[in-house]
């Protein structure tokens, strides 16, 4: 598998940022399954949810997998120069220290998500989904690969910083980027 970034770029950085949209990618699938009432949780097929909530879980997936393809961003040339299609923006060089810190920020709210998820679980603060142990064992499997998502995050916002601060001329010109 061939994995693009931009010149300059450590081969693990790239390799990290293409492996967040993945691996957000299952939690988002089990919580459209939820919303399309198929059996994922016990109560699912009984039509419980209403539409508020069937809107907010598609909504959730559909921006947790939007987010997480922006981490690309810090690997490929709209990265550091916006694309022309871009209203206002297009053509424009990316300020370096806002992508960094926007995409350093996020990790560090993801791991404050995992963090009160985590207690929460713990403590029993949860809500209590009625779930078979297939369920359950379905839940965790999709759930589990976002542990990866902040350090990731983290790791590959740390080497574009690296990368833009030490060499901050873009490897893009505002003319190549489209």
């Amino acid at each position: 598998m061939r994995i693009s970034a931009l010149p300059g770029v450590p081969r693990w950085a790239a390799v990290a940022a293409h492996a967040v949209p993945p691996a957000v990618l299952p939690s988002g699938l089990w919580r459209l399954a939820l919303a399309a009432g198929l059996p994922v949780t016990l109560d699912a097929a009984d039509g419980t949810t209403g539409p508020g909530e069937t809107v907010y879980v598609v909504s959730l997936s559909v921006v947790s997998e939007l987010l997480a393809f922006l981490t690309l961003g810090l690997v490929r040339p709209w990265g550091e120069v916006f694309p022309r299609w871009m209203p206002f923006l297009g053509g424009r060089p990316v300020n370096p220290a806002a992508a960094a810190g926007a995409a350093l920020a996020g990790a560090a709210g993801l791991c404050a998500i995992a963090a009160w998820g985590a207690y929460a679980a713990y403590a029993g603060l949860g809500p209590d989904i009625p779930t078979s142990p297939a369920q359950e064992a379905l839940l965790l499997a999709c759930y589990a690969p976002l542990v990866a998502w902040p350090p990731l995050l983290a790791a590959v916002a740390v080497a574009y910083r690296r990368r833009r601060v030490v060499d901050p001329a873009p490897a893009v010109r505002p003319t190549d980027a489209s």
